[in-house]
Parts: C-alpha cells; structure tokens; sequence
C-alpha cells in the first residue's frame, strides 16, 4: 500500500474509532439516566467552545497529554512499549517544582529539569531490555509505583516544599508557585488576554506542538531515527546491518521518559495545579497511551489526539451536577480506550483494501 492511502487509512480508522466511542458513551448515558442522555452529550461535546476560559483549559490540558503521547508513541515506532510514562511524568513534576521552589530556577530552567528527571527514570527499563532482555512493560510498571512513592517521601522530608511553609495551606500538597516562585511559572505570553483573562492559558502548547515536530524531524528525516526505527522493526537485522540495537534502546526510552518527564513540567509549571501527595498513579501517562494509538504513533497526528481527548474531559467535567463524577469517568473511558482500537481499525481497513487490489488485479 502506497504512503499516501496508509495515511489515509490511519486519519478513517481515526475517525471510526471515535465515532464508535462516542456512540457507546451516548448509549451509556442512555443506560444511566435516559431523561438527561441528550443534554449530556450536548454538553460533553460544547463545553470546550462553550466560552475562552474553557477553550484555554482545553490547550492546557492538551499540552501535558501531548507530551505523553508523544512518549508512548516515539517508544511505539522503536519496538518499544512505554507504559511507564506515569513515573516518568511525576518524577519529571518533581525535578520542575524542585527547580521553581527548592532552586528558585526561573520556568525554563524548570522546564529543563522535568526533562531530566523523566529521561533519568526512562534510563532504567532500558537498560533491563538493552543488558538483560527483561521486558519493558515489566520494568516501567514497576517504576511507576516506585516514582510515586519516591516522590511522596521526598516531599513529606522537603517542608520548604509545601505550602504549609509558605502559611497558606496544608502538608499535603507542594506550596502555589504565585507564593513561592512566581518567575517559575510559564508564562501567558498575552495569550490570556486573548482567552478572555483565562487562569488556564500560556505557551505550553507551542512548547508542547515544537517539540512534537523535532519528533517528527528526528524519526523522519534523520540517519539516528532511520536506526531506533530499524531496531524496532527488526532488532537483529539490525545488527546485521551494524547498528548497535543496545544503545539505541537505551537511547530510545531516555527520550521518552524526557518526553513524559517535561510533560509533568508543562502541567504543574502552570501555576494553577499544586501537586498533591498521590496514593494512586497519575493517570495522565496512562492516557498517552490512546492519545499515542488514535494518532497511530505519528508525531504530527499525536497533536491532534491530544486536543480531542482533552476536549471530551474538558466537556466531561462540565456534565456534573447531572451526572456524577464517576459517571462521567467512566464515559471518558469509554470513549479513550474505544478510540485506542485505532490501530485495530488500520489493520482491518487495511487488510480490506488489499483484498479489493488483487481481486482488481486477477480482473
């Protein structure tokens, strides 16, 4: 199949993988509560362009989503699977609210160092799969646990951390970088003027979009993303062919745990979320996963399957008080891991396509 009809067939499977999706949430919600099943989905699927203040929440949410994506699928195109791009993503968010409060480091530098904080818990699956063959799917799950965990037992020793420090909050949570830092929080370059003032808003979208196209540059135009992505099809033909398979594993998952690991930086750099002492893995690695397969592992695509899975969870928090929060939860899920069946979709859509060919050919 040509370039061009297998780019085709990714944007269909797409688009049928969230049509499909959205039909089952609408017929849970008919399940659930058939009076309100129609103001619901309305309101799930208008929230985002309902005014600016939620149209910025919508990039801001993007932005960390994309970057986890990104994650995932830059792992998916070297033969990787990443699913531990949660730790990541939280070690990241450590080393970024270390830098704004412990160093007092200004946003870039923050932005800098959640990207070596994700890289640094990136090193570790690879080097299992790259020494050891352990499976990476194995080694990150586990390390998503421990990031969490490390991450809750430095905070709870770094008071100066907190916002209980500052007197205006509690033990639990990092103190609001507007107290702490205020240089370290990303700035709006004048885009909250243009959202109507929104507290959601700053230029970590085109961070997060300028990043997505240095990946896109790096797999498609360059000899070193010629080599991850050899090594993913074919890791012993590889070898053959002279490229050390080892480091380009290794190589491999240390961008996507910088990748998740700036993500993490994007979300809490923000100024409007204070990070929380977790007792459950985030779940914004976990999403990059359907974010990574609706766009099928593609750097560009991925920004567009950022923006429509922040889109439904922007519309999803809206729907309450009518419909309760795990209601709603559940309805998002529904409708992100149907639109992971993308890839599924090509495979299907593909198969049928080159049926239709020889059948053409024999005639």
């Amino acid at each position: 199949m040509k370039k061009n009809n297998q780019m085709l067939v990714g944007i269909i499977s797409s688009v049928i993988s969230i049509a499909v999706g959205l039909l089952f949430g609408f017929i849970l919600l008919l399940i659930l509560n058939p009076a309100k099943a129609g103001m619901g989905m309305g309101t799930m699927l208008t929230t985002a362009f309902s005014n600016m203040d939620q149209f910025g929440k919508m990039f801001y949410q993007a932005a960390p989503l994309l970057m986890c994506g990104l994650s995932v699928g830059f792992a998916f195109k070297t033969g990787l699977f990443n699913i531990g791009a949660s730790g990541q993503y939280t070690i990241g968010a450590f080393f970024a609210l270390f830098g704004a409060i412990g160093l007092q480091l200004p946003w870039w530098a923050c932005l800098l160092l959640s990207c070596v904080g994700g890289a640094i818990w990136g090193i570790f699956p690879g080097l299992f799969k790259a020494l050891f063959n352990v499976n990476e799917v194995i080694t990150s799950i586990m390390f998503n646990w421990i990031g969490m965990y490390l991450v809750n037992l430095l905070l709870a020793n770094m008071p100066f951390m907190l916002s209980a420090y500052y007197g205006v909050g509690t033990t639990d949570r990092t103190a609001a970088l507007s107290d702490a830092n205020p240089s370290a929080i990303i700035p709006t370059g004048g885009l909250n003027h243009i959202f109507g003032n929104s507290s959601w808003i700053n230029i970590s979208m085109f961070i997060a979009v300028a990043v997505a196209i240095l990946m896109w540059v790096i797999l498609d135009k360059t000899i070193f993303g010629y080599e991850l992505k050899a090594c993913g099809f074919n890791k012993e033909a590889s070898r053959y062919a002279g490229i050390n398979a080892n480091r380009n594993i290794v190589l491999s998952m240390i961008i996507a745990g910088a990748l998740s690991g700036l993500g993490g930086g994007i979300y809490y750099l923000a100024g409007t979320i204070q990070y929380v002492l977790e007792k459950s893995i985030l779940s914004m690695g976990f999403d990059g996963i359907p974010v990574a397969l609706l766009a099928n592992s593609h750097p560009i695509g991925t920004i567009f399957s950022a923006l429509f899975i922040s889109y439904i969870k922007v519309g999803g928090s809206a729907m309450q008080p009518n419909f309760s929060s795990e209601t709603i939860n559940i309805i998002i899920s529904v409708i992100i891991y149907l639109a992971a069946f993308a890839l599924l979709t090509k495979i299907i859509i593909a198969k049928f396509l080159q049926k239709s060919d020889k059948k053409e050919v024999k005639a």
